[in-house]
């Protein structure tokens, strides 16, 4: 072996141990007992684990709301749920995430972030069959599992040894699924034989230890410091900007300084479009201030940390101005469309949004050719 080999041999030897001892919350290993926890639940409720003693096979699911590989798992993990609760077999999901270790920046796939209210709204959407768990403010009980991604199975057995943890399956496209490595391990167990494989790696989002705060909180303060700009459009402008020439799903924020609900939703406009921003999604926000206050308008976008794209009317013909984008709109501010990139309305509301239903509708109808599944999840009731 030639010293250069030898040497980078040592090397890739060394980056390894380096690497294994880095982990600071290694996998439960299979055999062990199951770690106790108490956690609040989406019903209100503390959950521990005696309270389910009684079931012969426990699988937890470390899950979350946030990543799309989750999210793309949460009909399956409700199928489980049902399929084997007649079976003795209590199911249930903890959510691990720390929701302030989680950036703007990786909430492009999602309508709500992982505090237990997000929880709450995610499972009364999708209808959740199982108890799902809080475990975001100490991650005491997901440092005792050391959950990699989400999702991951732990499978125990009636004495509450591990038996099996991993992935659910093999692909998080559920139609190229080829194992069912979950319920293989389940089946194994309820029928009192050896679980055929009892680990398997795991595929998804890492889980957002309370170390990575720091990397939020950088990128907060990256997004105060970009520019804040505001230009004039006319009645010219208006009519291309609504036939939407951007390619993306636009979305256009008419507004004013003086409007208080206007004010109010201004924050929940911009907090989407960065989440959302560096999928095909485009946003601009239109005062409708007269050209004389533009001063004002500056200074509440500046306020606002807009950096969006901000345009303002040209003109003190305020109906010509509304009625060059669209005939029909007749009344006030605050005024919201969410236009296709072929000119076809998504969403239209005059007054205050439902940023949930707003976000719900982009995210059914951004491309997803570098995540297929997604739109259809976030498309389906």
């Amino acid at each position: 072996m030639s010293r250069l080999l030898a040497l980078s041999v040592m090397m890739l030897a060394a980056a390894g141990t380096a690497f294994g001892a880095a982990d600071p919350y290694p996998t439960l290993a299979v055999g062990s007992p199951a770690p106790d926890f108490a956690l609040p639940g989406i019903d209100g409720k503390t959950h521990k684990l005696s309270e389910y003693s009684s079931s012969p096979v426990l699988a937890i699911v470390f899950t979350c709301n946030h990543c799309p590989t989750a999210q793309l798992y949460e009909s399956r993990i409700k199928k489980l749920a049902a399929d084997y609760r007649g079976k003795g077999v209590a199911l249930i999901a903890i959510q691990p995430n720390d929701p302030d270790a989680v950036r703007l920046g990786e909430l492009g796939y999602t309508d709500v972030s992982d505090s237990l209210e997000d929880m709450k709204i995610r499972a009364e959407h999708r209808k959740f069959n199982f108890p799902y768990l809080h475990d975001g403010d100490t991650q005491a009980v997901s440092r005792a599992y050391g959950p990699k991604a989400t999702p991951h199975v732990f499978v125990f057995d009636k004495a509450r040894k591990l038996r099996y943890e991993g992935r659910i399956d093999n692909s998080q496209r559920e139609s190229l699924v080829k194992t069912q490595d979950a319920r293989n391990a389940i089946d194994a167990l309820l029928a009192g034989k050896p679980v055929p494989v009892d680990h398997t790696g795991v595929f998804g989002c890492s889980t957002k230890w309370k170390s990575k705060q720091a990397s939020r909180l950088d990128e907060l303060k990256k997004i105060e410091a970009e520019p804040v700009k505001l230009e004039s459009v006319t009645a010219a402008d208006l009519k291309k900007l609504r036939a939407n020439p951007t390619g993306k799903v636009l979305l256009v924020n008419f507004w004013a300084t003086w409007c208080g609900p206007c004010i109010s939703e201004f924050p929940g406009l911009e907090t989407t479009w960065r989440m959302y921003r560096r999928r095909d999604f485009d946003f601009v926000t239109v005062s409708t201030n007269l050209p004389d206050e533009k001063p004002g308008v500056i200074q509440a976008l500046e306020k606002q940390h807009a950096s969006s794209r901000n345009v303002q009317f040209a003109s003190d013909d305020t109906y010509a101005m509304q009625a060059a984008f669209d005939a029909k709109w007749e009344a006030g501010v605050p005024f919201t469309m969410l236009i296709a990139p072929d000119g076809k309305v998504l969403y239209q509301k005059q007054g205050e949004i439902d940023i949930l239903e707003l976000r719900r509708v982009i995210l059914a109808n951004l491309p997803d050719l570098d995540y297929i599944g997604h739109r259809a999840y976030w498309a389906s009731k």
